[in-house]
């Protein structure tokens, strides 16, 4: 049989970092290499660099229900990394190990980062096909990790810092406490996956109710039709922690809540016709358990080498 005559089928990539990223424009290295246990001919061995993205859900009642998908092919690459000669002698492979260096090159573009998702994804790949006279052909195929190619936020918002104020009075019946305000701060919009967001808080309490302060990291994924007329949206909250509490008729109270970036959150991504991925603080004070005052502050997180931080234009 056919499987049993190749066997540990490999594709290397040849090492480039630790994080293993790659990006438009960039060549991509590395080895083909498998074991056959007899004599095989094989007329050519090719390979495709692919990348696309594609989003599926439900949507509607039982009786109406209807399946929304929608696909983008960013590229599409063939390369013939090997073809006999037309000598069936010379196109025969003897028993053994054989390997094959290969070199491919992502095309230059404007490509959305590797995601998967709840209802969807963003992949790029590479598929090695091995092509055999009177047989079918064996396919294998792995998956490459892309970085973002751009951001719509110029550079240096993305290092600037982030602000927000809110204040409201709590009314009971007839009566009206002091106003309850927080200022949010952040010391910039852009963080890395795996890194600590520290948020700085100032709180002012006139009410007569304990107040308590509770920060969370969220992802939004949305995810859209071919022609964008139908969406659905789904949101995951990374990381959570609750501050200390805010005691009645106090002001000026300064307090700092950090929240973790899990190491393999992915790139933000607004760049894709049918897939979104956006991320957001969210800061919360809550009386009573129920929240009196929200702050939200949208971020990004992003791939360093891509930034060399400018400075703002002049005006």
């Amino acid at each position: 049989m056919f499987g049993e005559t190749i066997k540990n089928f490999h594709i290397n990539f040849n090492a480039r970092d630790d994080r293993n990223l790659y990006s438009c424009g960039d060549l991509i290295t590395g080895k083909l290499s498998f074991d056959l246990t007899k004599k095989m001919t094989i007329n050519s061995i090719t390979l495709t660099l692919n990348g696309k993205a594609h989003v599926s859900w439900r949507r509607g009642t039982r009786k109406h229900r209807r399946v929304t998908t929608a696909n983008v092919e960013y590229f599409n690459l063939k390369n013939v990394i090997r073809v006999n000669a037309e000598d069936a002698v010379q196109s025969k492979l003897p028993p053994g190990t054989h390997v094959y260096p290969f070199a491919c090159q992502i095309p230059q573009g404007d490509f959305p980062a590797s995601f998967k998702g709840l209802r969807g994804r963003i992949v790029y790949s590479l598929l090695v096909v091995l092509d055999r006279p009177w047989h079918r052909t064996k396919e294998y195929i792995t998956e490459f990790n892309m970085a973002p190619s751009s951001y719509t936020t110029p550079n240096y918002e993305l290092m600037a810092p982030l602000s927000g104020t809110i204040s409201k009075t709590l009314c009971c019946l007839w009566c009206a406490s002091g106003p309850i305000s927080m200022n949010v701060r952040l010391a910039r919009k852009a963080f890395l996956p795996g890194e600590d967001i520290t948020i700085m808080c100032e709180f002012s309490n006139g009410s007569s109710r304990t107040a308590t302060p509770k920060a969370r990291l969220v992802q939004k994924q949305m995810f859209y039709s071919q022609s964008r007329g139908h969406s659905t949206m789904h949101t995951l909250d990374l990381d959570s922690k609750a501050g200390d509490l805010v005691d009645p008729h106090s002001s000026d109270v300064q307090s700092e809540l950090t929240l973790t970036v899990p190491s393999d959150t992915p790139f933000t991504i607004s760049n894709c016709a049918i897939l979104e991925v956006s991320y957001l603080i969210e800061m919360r004070l809550s009386v009573k358990r129920k929240t009196v005052l929200t702050v939200l502050c949208p971020i990004v997180i992003y791939n360093p080498p891509q930034y060399n931080v400018a400075s703002p234009p002049h005006v």
